[in-house]
């Protein structure tokens, strides 16, 4: 299986880490990789595939990116996400 370079991501509504401070996740993925990072943290916590350069990249994706994922975070609708609607 091929990847033609394109990478998905979708980020989790807000939630509580068990330090009691939010947070979000946001997922990177293409054909055959995939990645979990947390915000505002903007780390990479789970990677399955990716090397230490894009890991790297991701994570400063996510810093430079930090208040459109929020964003993006405060909007899910986690009973229209889990619905799949």
């Amino acid at each position: 299986m091929g990847n033609n370079g394109e990478i998905n991501m979708s980020v989790s509504g807000i939630c509580r880490g068990k330090d009691g401070k939010q947070k979000a996740y946001v997922n990177f993925s293409d054909e055959v990789r995939s990645a979990e990072g947390e915000i505002p943290a903007c780390k990479i916590t789970s990677n399955k595939g990716f090397a230490a350069i894009e890991v790297e990249q991701l994570e400063k994706y996510m810093s430079e990116h930090l208040e459109e994922l929020k964003q993006m975070s405060a909007n899910v609708n986690v009973v229209n996400a889990f619905l799949d609607k």
